[in-house]
């Protein structure tokens, strides 16, 4: 019988062994999410594979929320995070910084997701966009790159928290 774990026997680090853990070369860009449910899912997700940090711009709500922590589930207090008025100042600063910029979206040149195994070893910032609007053009074209995730029904779209959860995780494996 394979017996399921309990909570308290997963092995977990504390709050304060992971805010002082080594991070994969991540970083999460919200571009105007405007579903708190959403934002507090990509909080749980970043702690989950353990990223950088995350930028919440434009209209992206910020912690302290009731309705982001109902989806964080505390990962506010454990995964670093700054509010940026300005996408494009962000994106300008972090490529000065030689972060490699990947706007999650649909364009007409794309990598597919599973080639991002081929990508070099670099400290990358995921932008994702709008729930309605996806990234915004500008951003899409001060991106380094463009990932899409590919899929095989009809509506070609999936919630941005699910891809979040997939694109982050094609990316944390990488370092693992």
């Amino acid at each position: 019988m394979n017996k399921k774990l309990k909570l308290w026997e997963l092995d977990r680090v504390s709050e304060e062994e992971f805010k002082q853990q080594q991070k994969f070369p991540i970083i999460i860009v919200l571009n105007d999410i405007r579903s708190l449910t959403n934002v507090g899912t990509f909080f749980r997700t970043s702690d989950a594979f353990n990223v950088q940090k995350i930028y919440l711009c434009g209209i992206t709500a910020t912690p302290p929320h009731r309705e982001i922590q109902k989806t964080a589930l505390g990962a506010t207090e454990t995964v670093c995070w700054e509010h940026r008025e300005n996408i494009i100042e962000l994106i300008d600063e972090l490529k000065d910084n030689n972060v490699k910029i990947c706007s999650i979206e649909q364009t007409e040149e794309t990598l597919m997701l599973q080639d991002v195994r081929n990508l070099p070893k670099e400290t990358y910032a995921l932008v994702f966009g709008n729930e309605v609007n996806g990234v915004d053009q500008n951003v899409i074209n001060a991106s380094d790159q463009i990932i899409e995730i590919p899929q095989f029904g009809t509506k070609h779209s999936l919630n941005v928290s699910v891809c979040a959860g997939i694109v982050i995780w094609e990316f944390a494996k990488n370092n693992m």
